[in-house]
């Protein structure tokens, strides 16, 4: 939807009615453009922002309301660039009587203020929490302005201690500061207040208000850690990057085997949950067909991959030869698959020899 369009949209409905309506919200004239889908739950809609690298730190992002004092803002699926200034993941948060609970902070300090200004432009409630579904920078790297800005308790899978410490870390920072500019400014690693480190799709439970988060370890599958939380009594389940929808998944980190694994155990905990928000791309309800169809995407692949490894194709064979037609219209297939193809099939060699 382009912006003059957005904007008679705006002055004939109010903020409440569009939220109830599962609409985009947007305060005000907002810098940069954008394309928003008419809602954020069940489309086939993408959203495409450009961000004004000059917009000011206070100014409210879009978001959606998906359910009673639920909100989701909708990244764009895309590789990171100038232009989405590296809004391409999605993040929410969730208001209670106690105070506001948020899932992720997005890819840069910038993004990270931006995404307070747009709670508090919702609520006046305290931010109590900030939850980290794993280290990737496009969830991760907004955490600093929640830590100096909110007094929020950030919450984070063991694995980020790992992060911290890694030249990853140093060198995804560099990329950023070096493409994003000033978005980076004040960007400092944050080390989680609360670490969740139960065993394997072991629990641990947060009351707010009126609400309970539990959160759960599905262990190290697309990153050095990785949770999921359900929001209860609403039976909304967030599932950060356990699933990608409406794109290629990532699989250049974590473990395909164990990715499988936590997806079939996702179909079975939670057949019964209202809805499921992934890290990429629109909630779903159920039946949920986002997270089987990443996971036969990646049985798939490692199906191939292992073939070839036992055949004696070399890898870059392997790689080259490897095509998943039906994916073709995802996005980011061009530019995922085959790096996905190249860690899949190093990581066959390892399983059969």
């Amino acid at each position: 939807m382009h912006l003059p369009r957005l904007f008679m949209l705006l002055t004939a409905l109010s903020l409440a009615d569009m939220a109830s309506a599962n609409g985009p919200v947007v305060i005000d004239k907002p810098s940069g453009e954008y394309q928003l889908p008419q809602r954020a739950i069940d489309t086939n809609e993408i959203p495409l922002m450009v961000l004004d690298a000059d917009a000011p730190d206070d100014e409210p992002l879009p978001y959606y309301r998906i359910a009673e004092d639920s909100y989701m803002l909708f990244g764009n699926i895309a590789e990171l660039d100038e232009e989405n200034r590296g809004w391409n993941g999605n993040a929410g948060f969730v208001v209670t009587k106690e105070g506001v609970f948020v899932i992720d902070a997005l890819g840069t300090p910038k993004l990270g203020r931006r995404l307070l200004a747009t709670i508090r432009s919702v609520t006046q409630q305290p931010v109590r929490y900030l939850l980290l579904t794993h280290n990737h920078p496009d969830h991760a790297y907004g955490a600093i302005a929640f830590r100096r800005d909110s007094g929020a308790e950030v919450i984070a899978h063991a694995g980020m201690l790992d992060y911290l410490g890694s030249e990853q870390l140093h060198s995804s920072v560099a990329y950023r500061r070096e493409l994003l500019g000033s978005d980076m400014d004040g960007f400092e690693a944050v080390e989680p207040d609360m670490v969740i480190d139960p065993p394997a799709y072991g629990e641990q439970r947060l009351s707010l208000g009126d609400k309970t988060f539990v959160i759960y370890n599905s262990g190290r599958h697309h990153s050095h850690g990785d949770l999921v939380v359900q929001q209860l009594p609403q039976q909304i389940l967030w599932i950060s990057d356990l699933a990608f929808n409406q794109r290629t998944t990532f699989m250049g980190d974590g473990n395909s085997r164990q990715a499988i694994e936590s997806q079939q155990w996702l179909l079975q905990q939670f057949a019964d949950a209202k809805l499921m928000v992934p890290g990429h791309g629109s909630a779903q309800r159920a039946p949920f067909t986002m997270v089987s169809n990443t996971r036969s995407y990646m049985q798939r692949l490692r199906e191939e991959m292992g073939e070839a490894v036992e055949a004696g194709i070399a890898l870059q064979q392997a790689v080259e030869r490897s095509d998943f037609p039906e994916w073709h219209t995802t996005r980011l297939y061009q530019l995922n698959h085959r790096a996905n193809a190249h860690f899949v099939y190093r990581e066959m060699e390892l399983e059969l020899f």
